[in-house]
């Protein structure tokens, strides 16, 4: 894509990645795409905002050239260390070889410990400006969003918030940058969430922090480091991520995620009987087979949702791992405060149960009931899953 502009004398300048199956080399991003936004300022000095992954260096050289010379830019503002972030430093660093990289006082030192630099640096204190001729730049510190070093730059006049990770998405841009260019949202806000869930939502108080911060700031634009620009409604995102942070102290929506695993179809068999106790009962529920869904799908709903049926038939005496690996990256993530239910099939013996039961106590979740049986179920096993799953869904509706 070529630059944009996002107020008389800055523009968008960003990179989409169609490419990149993990990002983080964790969380799959190979349907939907990222992109990594990157911003520049033209004043009296020329200033870049965050950088892009190294492998994109051609495509990131090529986007600043066509607005100005790389070998002019006098300031380059480090938000976040990460290198989806910075991969492009050496690079640049080398053209721009006259510019001063800015960065946070924690920021200063991962820049050495990254890349080995420590001349022209300028450490900035929270709150500090640098003005640019007609421009003016002030630097909020918001640490573990997602990094200790992070922070965020506001450009006065215009009032943009260029907010790092914070506000940010997955999902590659569709031939637009702003929020009021595309007629439908759902896909950016789901991209939002699943962002939200697997790369901040560890550190939802400083989320909070952050908001609280940023709440007498004018601020007309939001220009995140990953996915949509938000002009027409900053609010939006930012409430949305308020909503997020509350479900890090809070049971979350009156709905249910089922995770389910099956070795041979007799925990399949029963999970359908569960899963329809519980649309009898008008509970929105969403249901995944663990062993065919990467944990980034599921952890959104898991995030949100107040309850939390586990299906799992015990393997060699213990979880059906795929159902063990997805708990472990909830719990990974913090995700607390749910009431859960567990059902289960075995063969000459238990022990899923048990194993569970240590888990959920790492997870600090409530196990509220649970249901296990032999081999595969009869008509009257069947019978009794519909209603365990009718009863669990009267319990997240408040009628128990």
């Amino acid at each position: 894509m070529p630059p944009i502009t996002v107020a008389p004398g800055i523009f968008w300048v960003g990179i989409n990645d169609r490419t990149t199956d993990l990002f983080e080399g964790l969380w799959p991003i190979e349907k939907e795409g990222v992109s990594y936004n990157y911003y520049l300022i033209l004043d009296e000095k020329k200033v870049l905002i965050d950088l892009a992954k190294s492998f994109k260096t051609d495509e990131f050289l090529s986007n600043i050239a066509e607005v100005t010379d790389p070998a002019e830019i006098d300031y380059i503002v480090i938000n976040h260390m990460e290198p989806d972030h910075t991969g492009t430093l050496y690079t640049f660093r080398r053209i721009a070889s006259k510019a001063t990289i800015i960065v946070s006082p924690k920021g200063a030192e991962l820049l050495k410990n990254f890349f080995g630099i420590t001349e022209k640096v300028k450490v900035v204190e929270d709150g500090e400006t640098i003005s640019l001729g007609q421009r003016t730049l002030r630097f909020l510190h918001t640490p573990f969003i997602h990094w200790p070093e992070t922070m965020m730059t506001y450009e006065i006049s215009s009032h943009i918030l260029f907010s790092c990770d914070a506000f940010g998405g997955y999902g590659a841009l569709r031939g637009a940058i702003f929020d009021d260019e595309y007629p439908d949202l759902e896909f950016y806000k789901k991209e939002a969430l699943r962002y939200y869930v697997t790369v901040v939502a560890k550190f939802s108080g400083p989320v909070l922090k952050a908001i609280e911060k940023l709440k007498d700031l004018q601020i007309d634009v939001i220009a995140p480091s990953h996915g949509l620009l938000w002009r027409k409604s900053p609010s939006t995102i930012v409430e949305l991520y308020r909503l997020w942070a509350s479900y890090a102290s809070s049971p979350g929506e009156p709905a249910i995620t089922l995770i389910y695993g099956s070795m041979y179809g007799n925990t399949e068999n029963f999970m359908n009987a569960v899963a329809q106790g519980v649309s009898r009962e008008g509970v929105p529920v969403e249901i995944f087979d663990a062993a065919r869904t990467h944990p980034a799908y599921i952890l959104p709903y898991l995030w949100t949702r107040q309850g939390v049926i586990i299906g799992a038939p015990t393997y060699e005496g213990d979880l059906f791992p795929p159902v063990a690996h997805v708990l472990d990256i909830a719990a990974l993530k913090r995700v607390t405060n749910k009431k859960a239910a567990y059902f289960g099939s075995y063969g000459w013996s238990g022990g899923a149960l048990r194993r569970l039961k240590e888990i959920l106590e790492t997870l600090k979740w409530e196990l509220v009931d649970s249901l296990v049986f032999p081999g595969r179920p009869g008509p009257e096993e069947l019978k009794k899953g519909e209603e365990f799953g009718a009863k669990f869904a009267r319990l997240i509706k408040g009628e128990l």
